[in-house]
């Protein structure tokens, strides 16, 4: 966590910390810098072959990408947050942060409660190893004992479907099956906060249904979820609120059928379906697969 060093006396510094504590995640002030050379020519075998056995930068120029530009919002707990916005805008940045994976340049992040995240389904999963093997490794590096793990093993297993086959290498699994055990292993590990980043792209309906009534399973037991997809059906029927963001900015934050609909007439996209309806209902999963990396 970084944070930024402001004078405050104590009264408000205790009312502060009161108020993170309220809180599920907080999230102040956060700036997201990336240093990354341009080379216009460093794609071409020629230029590679001719830079083989140079030293230095041969000109290379450094560019500065500000991916997040001074986000600020809160979570309560028990909420079901949604981030939309066009590739680039700065979503996966932000998630990747409250995550813990990549400090913020300057801000401050508070997290309250022990996170579970599916920032892309798979990740983390060794394929040499079989899908049990991945299954308690998952549950230790999330904290939990041996015990604690095997207590879970059988409903993590019968979650995704997979009792048949939860002894074979993972490398031998199809996209749907890593999507399904990867679900299952961030959901069943009892998070206080759920980060979720195109985790359900993968899958068919029976499975996005399936994940979207075990959000629901965890919003009732006052879990806190925040979902970043591209999917807007997905995001008007899952949250009770939403932020679009725009070139690392926050441009709207509010309920989510007005907010993907200003998202939507800006991209210049016909408006979806109102969450409830029976064409919602039936895309839960909404993803443009085209769309389903980003990368800043």
């Amino acid at each position: 966590m970084s944070s930024l060093s402001v004078s405050k006396s104590p009264e408000s510094a205790v009312d502060e910390r009161d108020a993170d504590q309220r809180l599920a995640i907080r999230v102040k002030d956060v700036h997201v810098d990336y240093r990354t050379i341009v080379d216009p020519r460093a794609n071409t075998l020629r230029h590679a072959a001719t830079r083989l056995g140079r030293r230095g930068g041969g000109g290379r120029a450094v560019r500065m990408i500000h991916a997040v530009r001074g986000v600020s919002f809160d979570v309560e707990h028990g909420s079901v947050l949604g981030i939309i916005g066009a590739n680039g805008a700065g979503k996966s940045t932000v998630m990747r942060a409250i995550a813990g994976i990549l400090p913020p340049s300057s801000g401050e992040i508070v997290v309250n409660g022990r996170i579970s995240t599916l920032l892309a389904l798979g990740v983390g999963f060794n394929g040499q190893l079989s899908g049990r093997d991945n299954v308690v490794l998952g549950g230790l590096a999330a904290g939990l004992s041996r015990r604690q793990v095997n207590e879970r093993f059988e409903q993590i297993t019968a979650w995704a479907e997979l009792e048949e086959f939860i002894d074979m290498p993972m490398k031998s699994y199809s996209s749907g099956m890593y999507g399904r055990l990867a679900f299952a292993v961030s959901t069943h590990l009892e998070p206080d906060v759920l980060l979720i980043d195109e985790a359900l792209s993968t899958g068919d309906a029976h499975f996005r249904r399936k994940s979207y009534d075990k959000m629901q399973e965890l919003v009732a037991q006052a879990r806190t979820i925040v979902i970043v997809s591209h999917g807007i059906g997905a995001i008007r029927e899952m949250c009770d609120d939403c932020i679009w963001l725009h070139k690392g900015e926050i441009v709207r934050r509010g309920d989510p059928d007005s907010v993907s609909a200003e998202y939507l007439e800006f991209q210049g996209v016909p408006p979806e379906p109102a969450k409830g309806s029976v064409e919602a209902a039936d895309d839960l999963g909404g993803l443009d697969d085209a769309m389903v990396m980003e990368d800043v």
